[in-house]
């Protein structure tokens, strides 16, 4: 007995060294696989605050939440915080842009249930809640919707175990887009998950030496490899989600290669409880927040996104326009006078209208 406890110690660093083939370690990197994907080009367009608010909701859990709350003690349920101490700021950000915030987490009929495949079902039958959620079960007072909805589900929605999940997940986005396509005058934001931890930094180390010798780590860079590959696909305007898409209202915001330091590995490189916990931290957070306001005033700005209200409104009401919507013919150019006057008549008529009629 006393043989084998002085032999013990002199086992375990054998048994270490042979494992580490078995696994990531720092002398075998990990194949990042950080293919070029040509993505969304923004950069045209103004970066510019709205000169008006919008409705904006956000579908989120745990990481949500501490992404949009400010850094402060740790303040707020079901995952929808004022204050925590790994707190980002983007909602702070984001009604700084002339957004007003709106969330839906945990216990709300909209916020439960945010994996990957529960988003069809969600958006398909749930879409008229959606688009008046307030605050968790709250609706929108006197017939607000919202103009923007961000969803996003949550990390353990990277742990891509083999192909066939990795094709599942993209079958459940594709069959978003016709919800989204009925609903144009919304601009949709999906918000890819973060990323994981690498598991061997997130277990407890005698037990990742023991799957190292059970062969149970050799898998670990393919299931990073393909959260790489699915997050570029969803961004890929070429080859991904949206290359057949030819409407403007959904974008792609790439959280998860924000989070891994845009491509450093396919793991979390800004996560929580000493590098165990996938939750961002503090650093990672603000980072993403402050990527995340330029990206969404250009994705506005790209599809022109103005409050509707109750009902659609137009930077200008053109005569010629309210014609159409009533469904009569314009008025021909000989009656250009007639169409001056009622013009004026409209506009004498309706003297608390925010814009001014012109013909």
């Amino acid at each position: 007995m006393k043989i084998f406890l002085f032999l013990l110690p002199s086992l375990f660093f054998f048994l270490s060294l042979t494992a580490c083939g078995d696994g990531p370690s720092s002398s075998q990197k990990l194949k990042n696989e950080v293919e070029t994907v040509k993505t969304l080009d923004l950069f045209r367009y103004s970066a510019a605050a709205s000169t008006q608010p919008l409705n904006l909701l956000f579908i989120h859990h745990s990481c949500g939440g501490l992404w949009l709350a400010d850094q402060g003690p740790a303040a707020g349920h079901d995952c929808i915080y004022t204050t925590h101490s790994n707190g980002g700021g983007l909602r702070r950000m984001l009604e700084e842009n002339g957004y007003r915030v709106h969330e839906a987490s945990y216990n709300s009929i909209i916020g439960s249930h945010t994996d990957i495949n529960d988003w069809p079902s969600k958006f398909s039958q749930q879409m008229e809640t959606i688009l008046k959620t307030d605050m968790q079960d709250q609706l929108l007072p006197d017939g607000q919707t919202n103009n923007i909805v961000m969803f996003k589900s949550c990390f353990p929605n990277n742990n891509f175990t083999s192909d066939q999940v990795v094709e599942e997940a993209m079958a459940a986005y594709k069959k978003l887009l016709p919800d989204f396509r009925r609903q144009s005058n919304v601009l949709f934001v999906a918000v890819t998950a973060p990323p994981l931890v690498l598991p061997s930094k997130s277990q407890n180390p005698l037990k990742v030496l023991l799957k190292k010798l059970l062969g149970r780590y050799k898998d670990v860079p393919v299931i990073g490899q393909r959260a790489r590959r699915f997050n570029n696909w969803l961004k890929d305007v070429e080859h991904g989600w949206l290359s057949g898409y030819d409407l403007q209202n959904v974008v792609v915001f790439d959280l998860y290669d924000i989070l891994t330091k845009e491509g450093q590995s396919n793991w979390a490189e800004y996560p929580t409880g000493n590098g165990t916990d996938s939750h961002p931290n503090f650093t990672g957070n603000t980072i993403a927040a402050q990527k995340f306001i330029p990206f969404l005033n250009r994705a506005r700005h790209r599809v022109k996104l103005v409050n509707r209200g109750q009902t659609t409104v137009f930077h200008v009401f053109s005569l010629s326009g309210v014609l159409f919507l009533c469904g009569l013919p314009d008025l021909p150019g000989e009656t250009r006078r007639p169409k001056a006057l009622l013009t004026s008549f409209l506009n004498r008529s309706l003297p608390r209208a925010k814009f001014p009629f012109v013909d």
